[in-house]
């Protein structure tokens, strides 16, 4: 063999244990795939009409859960409830749906959430290397890719949440990185673990954040690579070497839900929230166990909350604080001094005339301090923003999907309307986000209708498809194929179908 077929081959062989270690640009490693952007890069064919029994290539049936499906070398895998005190992890040939293998983990014990949320509602991360997965009472989780068998395990504080929404937030991958953002009623913070070993590369302290769900982005600059979160108040970019807050854009409200997404450095933002006042007095004093006096007393909360206790410290960090005469109740400013950081005062206060507020904003990244005044480009009021579903961004174009079905689209430049409000052929609730590929936007409703758009200037409804079970998960897509996780099970659906399991 010449020198040089030698190299020539050395070469491909190195090419090929590299795409093995760290995966392909098919891939759909975490929630929402790539930079959690819902964005395929795949140029393979994607169906515009499939259901629960057309152009399904695969299926199969799993326990309660809403965690989304992540897809990493030819393998899928995603989280379900086996039973009420198991969870499991599966994997999952991409191709043929054979099971690879199945992991199971006494829950221990776990909270009461609401009816719509799920025990087994966070998404695994994945690379050709390992799994990464987080449950509320057993920490973050990593198991082999290929057997499934351990490879590290770190505790973390089990989140506390008084409005009983759950845990819902899922690990996400940067280069050597695990990034987990747990943003509680109690101890919120960024994690970054290095991805091989589970060692806590840095932490930050986000006690100045109320409870979020918005999982961090990566945003190229000219000064290198950020990690961006969204939270109570704030937009904040991150060295992602040592973790340090590097900016702050003083642009949000009381919580978010939303993932932001970037594209050319910009960060594109749609929020939907309420003032913390009225969310309290709302939810709490007026409800069956308040008195409606506009006061929240700590056995009001204790009530609300329900037989499990609340803990002393929830009520140190909030009474403590917001109870300026020293009364034992909450009423007027002191709610919002007691749920809000004064440091980091977000969203409509006690005596606003709006309650609430949402809107849409771009903020450009690269920035050093304080960057309210100098890099947010835009910011827009809108009526038509969710609380859940995040915004999906591509070819200048902002698209929003609200509950009801209700398209709104915005060109990313000066963040001014191009179409709608509109209606997508389905008006049901949503909480998984639309996500792209092959020209189409795949839009999964939770009364388990996708809809399927173009991607394009004007709406244009492709087709409606019922799966039979609701999908509040965002679905994955990989090598030609879309992955639903729906209440029921996993479905793979794509233009090849093979025998279904």
């Amino acid at each position: 063999m010449h020198r040089l077929e030698s190299v020539s081959l050395f070469l491909a062989f190195s090419l090929s244990l590299l795409i093995q270690s760290q995966g392909t640009a098919e891939d759909w490693p975490q929630f929402r795939g790539p930079n959690c952007s819902g964005i395929s890069q795949s140029k393979s064919p994607l169906p515009v009409k499939f259901s629960a029994d057309e152009n399904v290539r695969w299926s199969a049936e799993l326990g309660d859960g809403i965690g989304c499906p992540v897809v990493a070398a030819g393998r899928v895998f995603t989280s379900a409830m086996v039973d009420e005190k198991t969870v499991g992890l599966f994997a999952f040939d991409a191709a043929t749906g054979k099971e690879l293998w199945k992991r199971t983990w006494p829950a221990g014990d776990i909270p009461e959430i609401h009816k719509t949320n799920s025990q087994a509602a966070t998404t695994p991360a994945a690379d050709a290397e390992r799994v990464y997965f987080y449950f509320s009472t057993l920490g973050m989780l990593t198991v082999d890719a290929k057997t499934g068998r351990d490879v590290w395990q770190k505790e973390l504080p089990v989140p506390y949440f008084v409005f009983k929404w759950g845990a819902g937030m899922s690990p996400t991958l940067y280069k050597d990185l695990l990034l987990f953002v747990q943003d509680d009623d109690l101890a919120p913070a960024f994690y970054a673990f290095d991805k091989k070993t589970g060692e806590l590369r840095w932490k930050d302290d986000r006690g100045d954040m109320a409870v979020n769900y918005s999982h961090p982005v990566i945003c190229e600059t000219d000064h290198g690579d950020e990690i961006v979160v969204a939270g109570t108040g704030l937009l904040v970019g991150y060295d992602p070497q040592n973790g340090k807050r590097i900016w702050t854009a003083k642009t949000l409200l009381r919580n978010i839900k939303t993932t932001p997404v970037v594209q050319d450095g910009v960060i594109y933002i749609s929020l939907q929230s309420g003032g913390i006042a009225n969310q309290w007095l709302a939810s709490v004093d007026r409800a069956d166990t308040g008195n409606g006096d506009g006061r929240l007393t700590r056995d009001e909360v204790q009530a609300f909350v329900g037989k499990r206790k609340v803990p002393e410290a929830f009520f140190e960090k909030t009474f403590g604080r917001g109870d300026t005469n020293k009364d034992g109740a909450l009423e007027g400013d002191e709610l919002d001094k007691a749920f809000l950081n004064t440091e980091n005062f977000a969203g409509a206060r006690f005596d606003s005339p709006t309650p609430g507020d949402e809107f849409i904003v771009a903020v450009r990244g690269g920035g050093r301090g304080d960057v309210t005044k100098t890099h947010v480009l835009w910011k827009h009021a809108t009526k038509h923003t969710d609380h859940i579903v995040s915004p999906f961004v591509l070819g200048g174009r902002m698209l929003l999907i609200k509950g009801g079905g209700i398209a709104t689209c915005f060109d990313t430049k000066d963040g001014k309307s191009l179409y709608g409000p509109a209606r997508i052929e389905n008006a049901g609730e949503y909480f998984a986000s639309p996500i792209y590929g092959d020209g189409k936007i795949f839009v999964a409703g939770e009364n388990g209708s996708v809809v399927v758009l173009k991607d394009g200037p004007e709406l244009e409804v492709l087709s409606v498809n019922d799966m039979g079970s609701p999908i509040l998960g965002t679905p994955a897509i990989a090598d030609g194929t879309l992955f639903f996780r729906t209440r029921a099970g996993l479905l793979a659906v794509s233009l090849t179908t093979v025998a279904r399991k």
